[in-house]
């Protein structure tokens, strides 16, 4: 009752310090409930050389993080093992956390799987589009843009290419994980 009262409206009592600690206890439990019903099942490992970390490495005008070196080993241990990835990458606004999705997504590709990666808006999913069609043109990595906008005959296109494995890496909003979205072999979903 105290937490609805106006007059507490910028007070930070007890009752704010409850709150925010159930709000962090119940992401806790759901996640780690989710994290032991996800590990249960087996998946391909993955193997790769380190060619796509180091050849991004180059083309990026940056120095990686300490932090960003050690969130890309921690998700390449898991790629490489024999249980499922779930994984939370969490960071402020420019802490890179697309470079460390991009990286793992390298090193995916390179064991000849597919990626996905879905943003929660279409002009952040056109700015990893843009981004990875920079970083990823060599190899012949073939990146592509799908989002509810996407013409049909586009939509049939990039559907037919994912079934052929023509399409390595999938960038888009929420149309990236409709029913009729099919992956000839998924490896990873950012």
């Amino acid at each position: 009752i105290q937490l609805h009262d106006p007059k507490n409206l910028n007070k930070q009592g007890y009752f704010y310090k409850r709150l925010v600690f159930d709000e962090i206890l119940s992401n806790f439990l759901i996640s780690s409930s989710i994290r032991r019903s996800v590990k249960k099942f087996k998946k391909n490992k993955k193997s790769f050389s380190l060619d796509p970390f180091n050849y991004i490495k180059k083309k990026i005008n940056f120095e990686l993080t300490s932090d960003q070196i050690k969130a890309i080993n921690e998700i390449d241990n898991d790629l490489k093992s024999e249980h499922k990835m779930f994984r939370l990458l969490q960071g402020d606004v420019g802490s890179g956390k697309t470079i460390v999705s991009f990286l793992a997504a390298g090193n995916v590709i390179n064991s000849k799987y597919q990626v996905v990666m879905m943003a929660p808006t279409e002009i952040l999913a056109k700015q990893h589009y843009n981004f990875a069609k920079k970083i990823f043109k060599f190899k012949k990595i073939n990146v592509e843009f799908l989002t509810g906008k996407t013409k049909n005959i586009d939509k049939k296109r990039i559907n037919k290419d994912l079934l052929d494995g023509k399409i390595d890496f999938l960038i888009g909003t929420h149309a990236v994980f409709q029913k009729n979205i099919k992956f000839k072999n998924l490896g990873l979903g950012i």
